[in-house]
């Protein structure tokens, strides 16, 4: 818990606190959620129970995660309403989601059919990747993309249907959201 919650304070520069973290960040909670009803999502008796915990996890949160979901550490869901993540998505370590991202499926086929996030992905409000395609390590996925091609490590990907380029060094290389820039570190507690 304290790992997620040091993952939100590096990510969120409004985040003033591990308390307030802890209560008020529904991302967090929805994560939380989705670890306890992937275990019961993994015992065939407990499948139902584990779909009515998340369907109660996004009734108080606005995020919708399938049990079935596999999620790896440090995911942080900034401002989450409208978040969706399918069945068979397969989200990596430190993975950065905004509001209105859509994780989904395009067939109705019982096989893997939602997309797959490598380590360090961030992917802007409102863009939608739909299918079992691969976003690369260190992919950034625009605002309002719309992703159903595979996309390479390193990449930025735009538009709709979106393209994909590779960054151009180290001035795309550094993070979204350095909290140095947006918040003086004095007021960090």
């Amino acid at each position: 818990m304290k790992e997620d919650i040091d993952a939100v304070r590096s990510h969120d520069p409004a985040a003033r606190g591990d308390v307030e973290v802890a209560l008020a960040y529904s991302g967090l909670h929805a994560v939380w959620a989705h670890r306890v009803a992937h275990r019961m999502w993994q015992v065939d008796r407990l499948r139902t129970p584990a779909r009515l915990l998340s369907q109660a996890a996004r009734a108080a949160t606005g995020i919708e995660i399938h049990p079935g979901a596999t999620i790896g550490r440090r995911l942080f869901i900034d401002h989450g309403m409208g978040v969706v993540i399918g069945e068979t998505a397969e989200i990596g370590d430190d993975v950065m989601l905004y509001h209105g991202v859509t994780l989904g499926g395009r067939s109705l086929a019982r096989t893997k059919r939602h997309p797959t996030l490598r380590d360090g992905v961030v992917v802007g409000a409102g863009a939608k990747i739909l299918g079992p395609v691969e976003i690369g390590e260190g992919t950034a996925v625009g605002a309002n993309a719309v992703v159903v091609k595979d996309t390479p490590a390193g990449s930025i990907a735009t538009g709709v249907p979106a393209t994909y380029r590779l960054r151009k060094g180290p001035a795309e290389d550094k993070p979204l959201v350095d909290p140095a820039e947006y918040v003086d570190p004095a007021i960090w507690i």
